[in-house]
């Protein structure tokens, strides 16, 4: 199957300096953490803080969706990082 997002709820990690959402696989949920420096990256904005990241995350959201579902296709598992060599 493929990875989907019905669940549009996010939150900051400030120990992996990672904005975390969930996607499904059928029935599998998947724990997507995507760094804020891929979020720098993508944004071209400086991310102090959880606000920022979160809000960044937001505007980027689409994008974001469809790099993890690249990338979950090439390396599946329960948790996905997303980090800058996701992004090509």
């Amino acid at each position: 199957m493929a990875l989907n997002f019905p669940n549009q709820s996010r939150s900051f990690d400030p120990g992996r300096q990672s904005v975390r959402f969930t996607g499904y696989d059928g029935v599998f949920e998947i724990s997507i953490f995507v760094q804020v420096d891929l979020l720098k990256t993508m944004t071209a904005k400086p991310l102090s803080d959880e606000t920022l990241s979160l809000a960044a995350f937001d505007g980027v959201r689409d994008a974001v969706e469809r790099q993890a579902r690249k990338a979950y296709s090439r390396r599946r598992g329960a948790t996905l990082i997303l980090t800058a060599a996701d992004i090509k």
